[in-house]
């Protein structure tokens, strides 16, 4: 079985490349060290989704670029499965389920969180969209000033380009997050 940095490792070097940029020049622009960037292209490394999401925005890519294969067809990812990536300042895991092919900005995510420390957001490139079903649990979830409680079953769609905020409000917080870019 494939591990998620043997397919970020293979991910980012071909963005890279694909986007003509020394490791330098992407390092530079993530806020990270040359170094760091160095060894997760080398399959080293346990990233966080901060660092992961700040080389999508050097980048230019859509962050399930980082965690699918390129040559996936069918796919099923059971629960406990997947690519699970970890903020470093909160409990809040997201696990890429689906993407869509290139030249559609679509993914799909199952977020679980506890609470604690909020999954606070920067804005997303803009014209960025998420949209939140609560599967289990209760989440403050939206815009940071003016997030809304959520309940198992409740939707929020909000302009992700803007700050915004996942707070989950009970333990074992499960969502659906689907999530746009122009």
């Amino acid at each position: 079985m494939t591990q998620p940095i043997d397919t970020i490792a293979r991910s980012l070097a071909r963005e890279r490349g694909r986007a003509g940029l020394s490791l330098a020049e992407v390092a530079r622009r993530a806020g990270i060290a040359k170094s760091t960037l160095s060894q997760l292209e080398a399959g080293n490394g346990n990233p966080s989704l901060e660092t992961l999401w700040a080389l999508c925005v050097a980048l230019n890519i859509p962050f399930a670029t980082l965690l699918e294969p390129q040559s996936a067809r069918t796919q099923i990812i059971r629960r406990g499965e997947g690519s699970r990536i970890s903020a470093e300042q909160a409990n809040y895991v997201a696990i890429l389920l689906a993407s869509c092919p290139p030249g559609v900005r679509r993914d799909i995510y199952l977020v679980e969180a506890q609470p604690g420390t909020p999954r606070l957001s920067e804005p997303h490139p803009p014209g960025s969209v998420e949209h939140m079903i609560v599967t289990q649990g209760r989440a403050l979830v939206g815009l940071t000033e003016s997030a809304e409680e959520l309940a198992v079953g409740d939707y929020i769609c909000y302009p992700a380009d803007q700050p915004h905020i996942f707070r989950a409000l009970e333990a074992d917080t499960m969502a659906i997050m689907v999530a746009e870019q122009n």
